[in-house]
């Protein structure tokens, strides 16, 4: 009582008989007080137990939209999924390493050359693209030629287009150079590296802790424009010769993340070695012309 009534105190102190109705006010007084007191601690309390209830509601729901919009681990999704993913990484800033092996580059240089234009200001970031592609001035059968005994053989004109689109490629990403540096948007490194090779595996990286995996699964038999009808040509007969291509702009990929368990980090593991050791035995792009 003492604490909150000085008067009350120095009364205590000097053992004055008080009388019972200033005892009642004094009660009074002290017991609203209290109730203020322990009102506004009570009421603050709730306020954090209900701020913090809803920093829990609003975290689970990020994490549920986070486990709806992002694919997991080991499923299934379609090629857009991984361009808005390209899109997220690039959007994050800092250093972002982006890497590709498949068929000409084209369903990651396309979209990633519209991503880069429409990327927001920040100097710090720093974007690395790495591409790895089959050496097309080197005969391959696959993709190739199907001649009319239904064997494959090497179709030159083909590779020679081929060998074009790849470069087309590499140069519409290495043109965002200067565009991303001009517009404030980062640092943009290109590198594109040939193998000899027939495409069959499709895969993406995602810095070192995402892979996107997927196949050639379509087959495209038509009719070859540069030998219909020419049976003197050298090489499988082509009087009939169509030619043989590989489909894959439509093909459905799997997500590996590293956050996916020990499973997913193996397999991320093993394709990046498979990637690392491709790519170290392959050689510059050549200049299509």
């Amino acid at each position: 009582m003492a604490q909150f009534v000085k008067p009350v105190g120095d009364a205590l102190a000097d053992k004055v008989y008080l009388g019972g109705a200033l005892l009642t006010v004094v009660g009074y007084v002290l017991y609203a007080e209290v109730q203020r007191l322990n009102s506004a601690h009570g009421a603050r309390e709730e306020a954090e137990e209900a701020l913090d209830a809803a920093v829990r509601r609003l975290d689970h729901e990020v994490q549920r939209l986070n486990s709806v919009l992002r694919p997991r681990a080991g499923e299934v999704v379609t090629p857009r999924q991984l361009e808005d993913e390209f899109e997220e990484a690039l959007e994050a800033g800092g250093h972002v390493r982006l890497t590709a092996m498949g068929f000409t580059g084209e369903t990651f240089a396309a979209p990633l050359k519209n991503i880069l234009q429409g990327l927001s200001e920040n100097r710090l970031r720093t974007v690395s693209l790495r591409v790895l592609v089959p050496d097309f001035t080197r005969e391959i059968e696959v993709p190739g030629l199907v001649g009319a005994d239904g064997k494959a053989g090497d179709s030159p004109e083909f590779r020679a287009r081929l060998r074009h689109q790849t470069a087309e490629y590499e140069s519409n990403l290495k043109y965002q150079i200067g565009r991303m540096a001009v517009a404030r948007r980062g640092t943009l490194t290109v590198e594109f590296r040939v193998l000899h090779m027939s495409p069959s595996l499709k895969l993406y990286f995602i810095n070192d802790d995402v892979v996107y995996e997927g196949i050639y699964d379509k087959i495209d038999l038509r009719p070859d424009p540069w030998t219909t009808g020419t049976p003197d040509r050298s090489g499988p007969e082509t009087a009939d010769g169509r030619l043989l291509d590989l489909i894959g702009y439509d093909s459905l990929l799997t997500r590996w993340s590293f956050d996916g368990g020990g499973h997913a980090r193996t397999i991320i593991m093993r394709r990046r070695e498979l990637f690392e050791t491709l790519w170290k035995a392959a050689r510059e792009l050549p200049d299509a012309a």
